[in-house]
């Protein structure tokens, strides 16, 4: 199937991400189990939206769904305008370079590269000119300008993960989905992250979809979304 050229700025004007009655089931040893309930969400343009809830309650099946990295068992999700059920998974990911970004608590950069070639992954996807220039000025915004030849393993946890957020923010996406973004950090650098997070965030106008524990990041989203046992349980 051919990706629609539908333009992003159309996507940007209403809903960036919407998911209709979305389920999720795997078989397990005692049969199937049903992960998420028939949820509904909606995510506008620049908005940020926080879910909550215990660990077990789906909120990361939740997020890798509507972020095309998973298929829900039924329902449908709608990513920029597109239909992202009808699409393979080399399809979703044309679809998401150059226009969503991601944040995992575990960094995820690839240890063989620099901070600078990290950075530079999602403009090089995109095809995007001048990729090292635009990865190198992201660089020096979070404060790593001179750790740009660095691979990860010579950096701490807090500078991987500024590196993960600018590697998120470098192609000025519209959509960014985190993942417990400080979850492997200690107290005071997961703040840092958190205001370098939020404050690129509002520069960019990204939406951004979060799942955390963490009730002080959560508050400060646009709204939250507390789910319990696959089920959205309040909004």
């Amino acid at each position: 199937m051919n990706i629609s050229t539908e333009s992003t700025e159309t996507a940007l004007t209403g809903s960036v991400l919407s998911g209709t009655q979305i389920e999720k089931s795997i078989s397990g040893p005692s049969g199937l189990l049903t992960i998420l309930h028939a949820l509904d969400i909606d995510v506008a343009a620049s908005e940020a939206v926080a879910i909550v809830g215990p660990s077990g309650s789906g909120k990361s099946t939740l997020l890798g769904i509507l972020a095309g990295l998973d298929t829900p068992t039924n329902g449908t999700v709608h990513m920029l305008g597109q239909n992202l059920t009808e699409l393979d998974e080399d399809e979703r990911a044309r679809l998401r370079a150059g226009k969503v970004g991601f944040v995992f608590q575990s960094f995820q950069l690839l240890p063989g590269l620099t901070a600078l070639e990290n950075v530079m992954l999602p403009l090089e996807l995109a095809n995007a000119p001048d990729a090292a220039a635009r990865g190198m000025q992201i660089l020096e915004q979070v404060g790593l300008a001179d750790r740009s030849t660095h691979q990860p393993l010579q950096m701490s946890g807090g500078e991987q993960q500024r590196v993960a957020v600018a590697r998120a923010f470098v192609a000025n996406p519209a959509l960014l989905f985190a993942d417990e973004p400080t979850g492997n950090l200690d107290s005071a650098t997961g703040y840092k992250i958190t205001d370098l997070m939020f404050s690129l965030r509002e520069q960019f106008g990204s939406a951004l979809v979060l799942v955390t524990h963490d009730e002080k990041l959560a508050s400060r989203c646009d709204r939250r979304l507390q789910m319990a046992d696959g089920k959205l349980v309040s909004a």
